[in-house]
């Protein structure tokens, strides 16, 4: 009967139906909340002001939250929700996280308590905090947020669930849904946070592009050439681009039919692709400036394969040094500008020689700067269409290229087709 009263009590107060606010309580104190919790989180979903002598969080649309809001009450459909586990005040703590949306927006939000989030599931959390993430607000549910579960569903533009495909996916994303071909695989052992640890690394594909991933737990159904469907993934910033990260909370299925990889790629302009903050696999056309110092023949270190000067190595000191070829030049397009990097197979290319006619001309020379000016002589000046993976730092914008080709545009061409666009 106490739950009959407080329901009578509380509907007098607020003004609203009886029969509403007893659903809502019953729903509450079978999810074990307290009664006394559940009727404050009743008093902040019906814009009660009553909190027991403190301030109670103003009830917001998802759009109206801002990073500056302290907590926030708000009334949403969960979008998607996954675990994962993370290492918190030294200890492992398990999260959930995920997005959630009303008829104004989404937002993230990270549950630090297992209040049992499933997608599809309409909630009001009561007194959630609000902070900042990457310029962005976003929900933290914690032991001071009471939560209820409503019958009625929200009406919203947005997906349940977290199907994606690659060429979607950005740092920050939880509770992804991929079905991907494995184009690479590679076993590791690294030194973890628990010691060493065996891990699994490559590349995913599917028809939008392809995104290198670290499985944490390595799954049997992940290898090379096979296909899978992948729940409950989260994207982390890896070498200035996006990483799929499957962990131990992730559900790996093995997919009988193949999943098609796209051969086509985002063609860009330099300063849209410098803009993103970093792109796995990305095209840009441009004038080749310069050379930079550093390029042609080379020493690397046998230790961590950095690359050397006069015999020493940042991190290990003196080391004899292993022969190479690189080459790090600027492309500019009039957008933006990058520096491209070749490894040493694409350097060969252009040098026209391998690593030992390299090392002949520099003996010859007395000096290993000849390989360098050789290589500027062929490709400063010329246009060039490059592929590969472009990372952005507080150094600038690199781009490791894995295509490397002059380009067969007529330069006449474009220019026409440019000037016919401004008088457009």
């Amino acid at each position: 009967m106490e739950l009959d009263e407080r329901a009578e009590d509380l509907a007098s107060d607020l003004g609203v139906d009886k029969e509403e606010v007893k659903a809502d309580l019953q729903n509450l104190v079978e999810y074990s909340v307290p009664i006394d919790e559940a009727v404050q989180s009743l008093r902040r979903k019906y814009g009660d002001g009553a909190s027991g002598g403190s301030e109670t969080p103003s009830s917001k649309d998802v759009a109206e939250i801002t990073p500056e809001d302290s907590s926030v009450t708000v009334t949403g459909i969960v979008l998607t929700a996954g675990k994962r586990s993370i290492r918190y005040q030294g200890s492992d703590h398990v999260i959930v996280e995920g997005r959630l949306a009303d008829e104004t927006g989404t937002i993230d939000y990270t549950a630090w308590e297992d209040f049992g989030l499933s997608p599809g599931e309409t909630i009001t959390a009561g007194n959630a905090g609000v902070r900042e993430w990457d310029g962005e607000p976003e929900l933290n549910l914690g032991e001071s947020t009471s939560l209820s579960f409503l019958e009625e569903s929200l009406e919203v533009p947005d997906q349940i669930g977290g199907d994606a495909q690659l060429a979607d996916l950005q740092t920050g994303d939880r509770a992804v849904t991929i079905e991907v071909s494995v184009l690479e695989c590679e076993r590791k052992t690294i030194d973890g946070r628990d010691g060493e640890t065996d891990i699994l690394s490559g590349v995913f594909g599917d028809e939008s592009g392809r995104l290198p991933f670290t499985n944490w737990e390595p799954a049997p159904e992940i290898e090379e050439g096979g296909s899978v469907r992948i729940e409950n993934a989260y994207v982390q910033e890896f070498r200035g681009v996006p990483e799929v990260n499957v962990s131990e909370f992730s559900t790996v299925t093995a997919l009988e039919r193949e999943i098609d990889v796209g051969s086509d790629t985002a063609t860009m302009d330099i300063g849209d692709a410098v803009a993103t903050g970093g792109v796995y696999d990305v095209e840009v056309v441009g004038n080749l400036l310069a050379v930079r110092d550093g390029s042609g023949l080379i020493q690397r270190c046998p230790e961590c394969y950095r690359v050397i000067q006069k015999g020493q190595c940042r991190t290990h000191g003196d080391v004899d040094g292993i022969d190479d070829l690189r080459v790090k030049a600027i492309l500019d397009d009039g957008t933006g500008a990058v520096t491209v990097v070749l490894d040493d197979e694409l350097t060969a290319r252009v040098y026209g020689g391998t690593l030992e006619d390299a090392l002949e001309q520099a003996r010859e020379a007395m000096d290993q700067e000849v390989v360098a000016e050789t290589i500027r002589e062929r490709i400063v000046g010329r246009e060039y269409r490059v592929r590969g993976h472009l990372s952005v730092d507080e150094y600038g914008a690199n781009l490791d290229a894995e295509i490397f080709e002059e380009s067969d545009d007529d330069p006449a061409a474009r220019a026409t087709a440019f000037l016919e666009e401004v008088d457009a």
